[in-house]
């Protein structure tokens, strides 16, 4: 091993897992990103990667602070599903265990992670990771990894790491930023730094609509603790986690990372921050806008363009929390009101993508919705549609969680329903980059309305058009419905705020 140049190994896995969702395979890593050795490096060192951003932040800030070797293993990322499939999570363990092998003695690792995957036959996959590169590489070689602001922690994942980075803004605007800490930590654990990552949870599984980080509880909980890294204090992370996964792991939780060893520290500081979260916690509650009361407003203002435009969220259909993004219930209501003036996007149907591209432009066709995929919420629906545009669905995100990103929606179709124009794509994902609708040429500042099936990324890309008072969540059916009561839950720990409103916590003495 060499203080000179030090050699690191470069791995990903990161997946945000709803437990009612279909099973992700092996299919959606790869029609994702499931790349390997020299592969990583180039897309790391690239302008527009395909990985997360925090990839090319560590390669970046690893490549201005000194020399280094990265040695790429393999980074598996998916869009939001289901748990992932048995034998795709032991084959990637599997490979990733004699990777790190094979490559023996190693300096540090990098893990570009999400932190709130489930698998069949395990409910911390993530937890299966860290103990495994542990097992490995030993107690002394850092381990620095990055996580989403909703995983979901457990002990083996802070218990095997040096350092525990999570995202501070959500829309997720700093991955990259988080990745360059991520590197200026391991240079500081390669000098020798010792660490101490500790973790408190509280019973507390906020909706995922109140988690902005502009204003808000989750936005203070955060803001505070910034203003305690520093000295012995290395990193503080506030994950609110994922309740769709429906794990025995839910419930915020408080990270906090200590330099020289104070465990003691950064124990306080965790505690410090759980009790903040739990005397705010009816502050995680927030109202959304009826399906009538948002049709009503859309006809309103696409008839009078002296109101403002807005944006409709369907949150509860977000690709980005494993929803399959075609839910009906918004669309069929916009249309049998007449409603004009309407950017609709992004609706994953690549069955009637791929007819679009069959008729071609100018065509006009009865378009038939959710003719291939009949999941409960997946309900069909008909109607007359002209095809105005196509595409290969390819472009690099202009701004916020997709910028510099390379992105690829599959063949996708910019379809004409009368009053509305819908983008529907191949490759299930969230709308959240202006991109999406640009690339058919569509003005977004010219629309009236725009409907988005996002939770709240598209904030982060859309903030050019649309101010937060312009922005209205509705309350429809779906997969990430923000009302918890709809859900049947199974391992979520019982009781917990706001769920069960009497539920109670008593801080444990550190």
């Amino acid at each position: 091993m060499s203080r000179e140049n030090p050699r690191i190994a470069i791995l990903g896995f990161a997946i945000e897992c709803n437990r009612f969702s279909p099973v992700s395979t092996a299919e959606d890593f790869q029609q994702d990103v499931d790349i390997r050795g020299n592969r990583i490096v180039a897309e790391a060192r690239s302008a527009a990667s395909i990985t997360l951003p925090d990839v090319p932040g560590f390669f970046a800030e690893m490549d201005g602070s000194g020399a280094w070797t990265p040695v790429p293993l393999r980074v598996s990322l998916a869009q939001p599903g289901g748990p992932v499939e048995a034998n795709f999570f032991k084959e990637f363990l599997a490979e990733i265990g004699a990777g790190l092998r094979s490559v023996l003695p190693i300096d540090g690792v990098f893990v570009s992670c999400h932190g709130a995957a489930l698998a069949e036959g395990t409910d911390d996959p993530d937890g299966d990771l860290f103990e495994l590169i542990r097992g490995i590489v030993g107690p002394d070689v850092p381990v620095v990894s990055v996580f989403d602001l909703h995983a979901n922690v457990s002990r083996r994942m802070t218990d095997n790491v040096s350092v525990f980075v999570g995202y501070l803004e959500n829309p997720h605007n700093d991955i990259r930023e988080r990745g360059v800490e991520a590197a200026k930590h391991m240079r500081e654990c390669l000098a020798g730094a010792r660490t101490a990552v500790t973790m408190m949870k509280v019973p507390l599984v906020p909706p995922a609509i109140t988690l902005l980080t502009a204003r808000g509880p989750y936005a203070d909980l955060i803001k505070y603790g910034q203003t305690k890294v520093g000295g012995d204090i290395m990193n503080v992370s506030v994950m609110a986690g994922f309740a769709y996964s429906d794990s025995p792991k839910n419930g915020l939780t408080a990270v906090v990372t200590a330099r020289n060893g104070k465990r003691e520290a950064a124990a306080a500081l965790s505690l410090d921050i759980a009790k903040r979260a739990w005397g705010m916690k009816e502050r995680f509650k927030k109202a959304m806008t009826s399906l009538g009361d948002a049709v009503q407003l859309a006809a309103s203002v696409g008839r009078d363009r002296r109101r403002k435009p807005i944006i409709l969220a369907d949150v509860a259909d977000n690709p980005g929390g494993g929803a399959r993004g075609n839910t009906t219930y918004l669309l069929r209501a916009l249309k049998s009101a007449g409603v004009q003036h309407v950017l609709f996007g992004v609706f994953n149907d690549a069955a009637l993508a791929g007819q679009a591209h069959q008729l071609g432009e100018g065509a006009i066709f009865t378009a038939s919705f959710n003719t291939q995929e009949h999941h409960e919420f997946s309900l069909p629906y008909d109607c007359e549609a002209k095809v105005l545009k196509l595409s290969d669905g390819r472009y690099v995100g202009r701004r916020g969680v997709l910028r510099d990103v390379s992105a690829d929606m599959g063949p996708s179709a910019l379809l004409d329903l009368g009053g509305i124009q819908i983008v529907v794509i191949s490759h299930r994902c969230q709308c959240m980059d202006p991109r999406q609708f640009e690339m058919f040429g569509l003005d977004i500042a010219a629309a009236r309305v725009v409907v988005v099936k996002s939770r709240g990324h598209f904030r982060g890309g859309f903030d050019e058009f649309f101010k937060p008072e312009q922005i209205y969540e509705v309350d429809c059916p779906g997969l990430t419905s923000p009302v918890l009561a709809n859900f049947t839950w199974t391992k979520l720990p019982r009781p917990v705020y706001p769920l069960d409103e009497e539920t109670t916590w008593t801080p444990p003495a550190v």
